[in-house]
């Protein structure tokens, strides 16, 4: 276990330190891209299945309320576009 801790944090350090040279020219910066690979996008991928059950749980009371479409935006489509859409790194569009 303890190699294992090791090895990611070795890892780690050379991802971050390697990426600024790979953003060239990009207004990103390397800890944002790191903790958006490592953190958000993740969350993101929890948020889409979460967010999923909850739609469908949703569903019959969003039908009855004629609210099927803002429902489903924002428990599946935002957590999809923040997951997949946006570029590694930029956090402006949810600030």
């Amino acid at each position: 276990m303890k190699k294992m801790v090791i090895a990611t944090l070795i890892a780690l350090t050379l991802i971050s330190t390697s990426v600024p040279a790979l953003a060239e020219g990009n207004a990103y910066t390397a800890t944002a891209m790191v903790a958006d690979v490592i953190i958000a996008r993740p969350a993101g991928l929890v948020a889409i299945v979460l967010g999923s059950a909850a739609f469908i749980l949703a569903l019959p009371f969003a039908a009855i309320s004629r609210s099927v479409e803002p429902v489903g935006q924002t428990l599946v489509v935002e957590p999809c576009k923040f997951t997949f859409t946006r570029p590694v790194g930029d956090f402006s569009c949810w600030e």
